[in-house]
This record gives structure tokens, C-alpha cells and sequence, in this order.
């Protein structure tokens, strides 16, 4: 029998299983398609910009993309999506 450590979270989903807490969902699959739908809309791309960027932040936006292990332009996007949302959290140095 292999064991797992679990996280704090995964901890807590456990327990709320375990004790009854966490409850199914009904129609589940019509759920499962609903969010499908709302997050191809959300992540759809269908309009195309070109900016001029200095050279020195492209870099630098490159190596954060890479240390995320995405695409730079994949990496751009998603923060000015956040940043549009209003969710874009800066971080403290």
C-alpha cells in the first residue's frame, strides 16, 4: 500500500468528505459543460494587438515566463487578463 502526504487542502477536502460535509453536485455533467463553456469564452483569443515594448522588459518578461514554464505571449496575456479582471495582485519585493 503506497501512502500519501497530503497538503493542508488536501487535508481539509478529506476530512469534509470523510465527515459528509462535501455534497454532489447535481447534473453533474450539465455542471462538468457549463464551466467548460465559461472558461473557452474567458480564454478565447480573437483579437490580435502589436505594441512596442522597450527591449530590457521583453527580456524580463521572458525569463518570469520561463520560470513559469509557459510561453512568453501565453505569460503577457494571462496578466493583462488579470489585470483587465481587476485580480492582478502585485507582488512585494
Amino acid at each position: 500500500m503506497v501512502e500519501y502526504k497530503l497538503d493542508e487542502e488536501e487535508q481539509e477536502i478529506l476530512n469534509a468528505f470523510e465527515s459528509g460535509k462535501l455534497k454532489s453536485v447535481p447534473n453533474v455533467k450539465d455542471e462538468i459543460e457549463k464551466h467548460r463553456q465559461i472558461a473557452a469564452a474567458t480564454f478565447k483569443k480573437d483579437k490580435r494587438i502589436n505594441i512596442r515594448i522597450a527591449n530590457r522588459d521583453l527580456s524580463e518578461l521572458q525569463k518570469l515566463a520561463l520560470a513559469e514554464g509557459i510561453p512568453y505571449q501565453t505569460f503577457i496575456t494571462s496578466i493583462l487578463h488579470k489585470f483587465a479582471d481587476g485580480k492582478y495582485i502585485e507582488k512585494q519585493h
